[in-house]
């Protein structure tokens, strides 16, 4: 039988998804409920539309509660909403051909450019995904990594040592842009030629960033138990060198770094105690490290703040967490990097829409200036999709400023009046 669904309250691609694959797998609206840690009504609501995916933890329990992939539930990869993404899109195929057809034990016998010219690349690479220019930052990336393996494979240490280096560092750029983008096959393989490389290599700070970019990879596709293992392996062989006090912090920082990412993994899966637990460690480090920048991360006490916003707002915890990280007290501007600066106001927009509707246009207003700072990133995400139909659908009036975020997600006229009981 056939129900309408009032205006404004049709079902998300992430919420009609749910219910098809649980009636297809044969699963009970009470025995999911009961799996993903929500009500059965919740869910009801979940699927009908009248409430949107706005954690990804609910995603991911609601995933393995049905027995499906996050990409299941998601539909990403999405279609190109602009043009920077499709422009984005086209770096994928060398990416893709540098990976799986050269081997670090095997690369291809071809001339490969000066050690310092490839290093600059891939220090480019690097800061133009600080900036969400993830087209730049991929352009002919396949050829730098290609290149850099050629190197990676000499016998003298002076040229493999630091191929290797800058191999890491473009792996983790080249995941980072197949993962935003929906490609998380192929960002797990950038992710373990990542680490393959910082293995060879046995330095902390760069196998520590590797280790960071890998658990990373397995957080996207809501493999918890991956992330926790690469995070717990990482924490235990930073510990013993990292010295916030010393000249070179890099160690601390990327202690610091997993750290946070713990507490991100506590918040998902809704252990807040551990979450804080984690974030006062980073604090701790934070104080002493100060604003460091070593590995492109922005470790420092503008940063845990950042994440302790975020982890507030996984845990249901938006009103406090904003109140901590209101653009009066955190100086995100210092960071002179406009992904940071994006994920920031995003965080903020989903901690406004956690107050029920009452703060829903700053909640809006903070969504636009996440779009105006990263919209690759942002129109790419779905927690940030979810979020933007949830503010449609609970807009008090429909201002143009929402009708021109849902335009430039291509959103509008995705959605259907109709669903089936």
């Amino acid at each position: 039988m056939a129900g309408t669904v009032p205006m404004g309250q049709e079902p998300t691609e992430v919420g009609r998804r749910a219910r098809v694959i649980r009636r297809l797998r044969g699963f009970s609206s009470e025995m999911v409920a009961e799996l993903s840690g929500v009500s059965e009504d919740d869910l009801s609501a979940l699927e009908s539309g009248e409430r949107r995916f706005t954690r990804r933890g609910l995603v991911e329990d609601l995933a393995n509660a049905v027995g499906c992939s996050v990409t299941d539930l998601t539909g990403q990869p999405y279609l190109p909403c602009d043009r920077a993404t499709a422009d984005t899109l086209a770096v994928l195929p060398g990416i893709r051909e540098a990976l799986y057809c050269t081997a670090l034990d095997d690369p291809p016998e071809l001339p490969a450019r000066p050690m310092a010219e490839l290093d600059q690349w891939a220090r480019r690479a690097q800061e133009h995904l600080d900036q969400d220019r993830y087209a730049r930052a991929g352009r002919e990336l396949g050829t730098l990594l290609t290149e850099l393996q050629v190197h990676a494979a000499a016998g003298n240490a002076d040229i493999r040592n630091p191929a290797l280096a800058a191999l890491v560092r473009t792996c983790h750029v080249a995941a980072a842009i197949a993962g935003m983008i929906g490609y998380h096959d192929l960002a797990l393989s950038a992710g373990r030629r990542e680490i393959d490389a910082a293995t060879r290599l046995g330095e902390p700070v760069v196998l520590g960033l590797a280790r960071f970019g890998w658990a990373w990879r397995w957080i996207s596709v809501g493999a918890r138990p991956q992330a926790d293992a690469a995070n717990r392996r990482a924490l235990a062989e930073l510990e013993p060198v990292a010295d916030p006090s010393a000249a070179d912090t890099g160690a601390a920082e990327m202690l610091g770094m997993h750290h946070l990412l713990a507490a991100k993994l506590a918040a998902r899966a809704r252990r807040a105690g551990d979450a804080r637990e984690r974030l006062d460690r980073a604090r701790a480090l934070a104080r002493r490290t100060g604003e460091r920048n070593t590995a492109m991360l922005h470790f420092g006490p503008t940063t845990v703040e950042l994440w302790a916003l975020s982890v507030g707002a996984d845990l249901g915890e938006g009103p406090q967490a904003y109140e901590q990280a209101h653009p009066e007290r955190v100086d995100v501007a210092g960071l002179h990097s406009l992904a940071r600066t994006g994920r920031y106001h995003f965080d903020l927009a989903r901690a406004l829409a956690q107050y029920g509707g009452d703060r829903d246009d700053e909640a809006v207003r903070h969504l636009k200036l996440a779009e105006q700072a990263a919209p690759v990133w942002l129109r790419n995400h779905p927690i940030a999709r979810e979020l933007t139909e949830e503010l449609t659908q609970r807009a008090r009036r429909q201002v143009a400023m929402v009708d021109s975020l849902m335009n430039r997600f291509g959103l509008t006229g995705q959605r259907s009046h109709r669903v089936n009981d």
